[in-house]
């Protein structure tokens, strides 16, 4: 067994996100892998099993508890595994399905690309809405006015809270004990997606993760997929599209996530990873 040490979104070590690939984990128990996340302390973890054929089983545990997907610890095994068994397409049976994985090799390195599950859009019940802004300590002029509060999925369940400038992004802060319960409430086991909307094709995120006993999060990568889904329910850019998000900047960890939004079907996020040192 080996347990392996990247960080996704990036091809520098100083950026990303960091992610535990844990290969094999066959034979590993709940109890064990549980305890394995949260001695690496890293948002989430990767656990993989049953690898035949360029097919795994892949569970994700944060420090302090199971999600059911993690997008940049599925970036980073797939790059994992490129390097070990070449570059191609792969497929993870995951909690929340089965997600494809293609992965290529440049010349900064591999890079990998994951095509989530369908999406889904909901909106975001009045009382739990006017909660989770006194939360974040965000008042309704702080909102971006053309862009609305909603629930949006692709493996994860994510608030997508549009901002309106990089004043109110920069300044943001929240109630971690008061996020954690709300978020247990509502059954949102991943993390609220703080955005700003840069550009035409362009956002930065900030990514609150109290489910996982992470205060936030450098990068978010169902957090993204989920923003693109948003985006192609609100038609707020024209598909097919790529955007492109920002993250980890107030957290000296810098990554880059390309979202690509086709016209039905699952969101593509591709980025690079890069193994750090034990």
């Amino acid at each position: 067994m080996e347990i392996l040490r990247y960080t996704a979104f990036t091809s520098d070590p100083a950026g990303g996100n960091p992610a535990g690939v844990v290969l094999p984990a066959d034979g590993l128990s709940d109890t064990r892998m549980q305890e394995i996340a949260a001695e690496l302390g890293f948002s989430e973890t990767a656990f993989v099993s049953e690898l035949t054929d360029r097919r795994a089983s892949v569970r994700y545990f944060a420090p302090a508890a199971e999600v059911p997907f993690c997008g940049h610890a599925t970036i980073a095994t797939g790059v994992a595994l490129a390097e070990r068994h070449g570059a191609g397409a792969y497929v993870f049976a995951t909690p929340v399905g089965d997600i494809a994985v293609d992965t290529e090799a440049t010349s900064q390195g591999f890079r990998a690309t994951l095509t989530s599950v369908e999406p889904q859009i909901r909106g975001l019940e009045a009382a739990v809405r006017t909660e989770l802004l006194a939360i974040l300590n965000l008042a309704e002029a702080d909102l971006d006015p053309e862009l609305p509060t909603l629930l949006a999925f692709a493996g994860n369940w994510h608030p997508i809270i549009p901002v309106a400038t990089v004043d109110v992004l920069d300044g943001f802060d929240y109630d971690y004990e008061a996020l954690r319960t709300l978020m247990a409430e509502q059954g949102w086991q991943a993390t609220v997606d703080v955005v700003l909307r840069t550009g035409a094709a362009s956002f930065e995120a900030r990514n609150p993760f109290p489910p996982g006993g992470m205060r936030e999060d450098s990068a978010t990568g169902s957090a993204a997929a989920s923003l693109g889904a948003y985006l192609r329910h609100l038609r707020i850019v024209e598909v097919p599209a790529t955007v492109m998000v920002a993250q980890g900047r107030h957290m000296g960890r810098p990554s880059t996530i390309e979202v690509h939004i086709p016209e039905h079907g699952g969101i593509l996020v591709t980025g690079s990873a890069v193994e750090l040192g034990a």
